[in-house]
């Protein structure tokens, strides 16, 4: 009997553990998206609601959920309470936020760069520099759409295995 429970134990802590690995795989283009549809937003703001860079991400922040609302909290925060330049606010609010979500370095790096051009153009430079950013980000959520569906599912069965093997190594 504690043969059985112990192996119930062992498959439901595998199966679990690939479960949460394969999340990362259908986070990533979820928080994509949400990025995406952030800078969409920040464009609409810039372009025809002429809303101060602070107001617009304290805005963003409200609409997003988690951990992509926790960087525009950090960004707008850091734009009013501290006496830094929009690019050091910018990179400074990634690196604080980016460990908590499922996204990459090659995010990270788009994201950095759309930062180093923020507020140093007029409306119309901006608006390219978000476009493009946009084109970048929509590039590497097809990557991550196309990694979800070959590894994900593979990743899950991969727990069960795993804990199918090791009861049979250990009994």
């Amino acid at each position: 009997m504690i043969k059985i429970i112990g192996a119930i134990f062992i498959i439901v802590a595998t199966t679990w553990t690939g479960f949460e690995a394969s999340r990362h795989f259908s986070e990533r283009p979820k928080q994509l998206r949400q990025l995406r549809s952030a800078l969409q937003s920040l464009e609409a703001e810039i372009m025809y609601g002429h809303t101060p860079l602070h107001e617009a991400a304290r805005r963003l922040a409200a609409q997003l959920s988690k951990p992509l609302s926790w960087f525009f909290e950090a960004f707008a925060k850091k734009l009013t309470d501290s006496d830094t330049t929009v690019k050091e606010a910018w990179e400074n609010s990634l690196k604080e936020v980016w460990k908590s979500t499922a996204l990459k370095q090659g995010e990270f790096e788009i994201m950095k760069q759309f930062g180093e051009t923020l507020g140093r153009h007029d409306r119309f430079s901006q608006q390219k520099q978000i476009i493009l950013t946009l084109t970048h980000l929509e590039r590497e959520e097809a990557d991550a759409i196309d990694r979800q569906a070959k590894y994900e599912k593979m990743i899950k069965s991969l727990g069960f295995l795993t804990g199918l093997l090791l009861i049979i190594l250990l009994f």
